[in-house]
């Protein structure tokens, strides 16, 4: 019977080894319908960009549960509440249209993450498509500014190990630190 694990890809799988199971053939190049629902419950994501030149960011994005919108298998559209002016996001994907998102959900270990190109739209077009600002106790500089129209090219359930060992949900290590702050500014 034939060994049913990929050639290795790059080198580090050349070093470590393939990936094998649902590892292989978890990465598709739409949502299928598990990470769909997963976006519609998603209160928070980090988004990741690079400029021309390579030089990365990543940007948390919060909201109500599912405030990213899931148009189709295809597109996402992630509206831009005003923050803090610096759009280093928007300049970045100005040079280079490649964005990485990473899905939360609060006390699940799973993420979903995304991987596509993104363009910048107004919002006229985002109010044309009905979206609205939708977050959790807004301030005074809170409103709908733009947003990104993000065209999947790979998605999938990220597995729970990285949530696991940060303990990143654990109450006892939240209320530690909420009593007893890590840093402080």
């Amino acid at each position: 019977m034939p060994d049913a694990t990929p050639a290795p890809a790059n080198r580090y799988q050349e070093k470590f080894g393939s990936p094998s199971g649902r590892a292989a053939t978890k990465v598709i190049d739409h949502l299928d319908d598990y990470v769909r629902a997963f976006i519609g419950k998603s209160p928070f994501v980090v988004m990741a960009s690079a400029n021309a030149q390579g030089q990365c960011d990543a940007s948390p994005k919060g909201g109500y549960p599912g405030f990213v919108k899931v148009l189709d298998e295809r597109h996402l559209l992630l509206p831009d509440v005003r923050g803090n002016k610096l759009f280093q996001s928007y300049e970045n994907i100005d040079g280079n249209a490649q964005v990485g998102l990473v899905f939360f959900i609060p006390g699940i270990d799973t993420t979903a993450r995304v991987n596509g190109t993104a363009q910048v739209v107004d919002d006229e077009d985002l109010k044309a498509r009905g979206i609205s600002m939708e977050v959790f106790d807004p301030d005074d500089n809170a409103a709908l500014q733009q947003g990104l129209l993000i065209e999947v090219q790979e998605a999938y359930p990220h597995c729970t190990r990285a949530l696991k060992f940060s303990r990143l949900w654990d109450t006892d290590v939240i209320d530690t630190n909420r009593t007893t702050p890590p840093v402080t500014r």
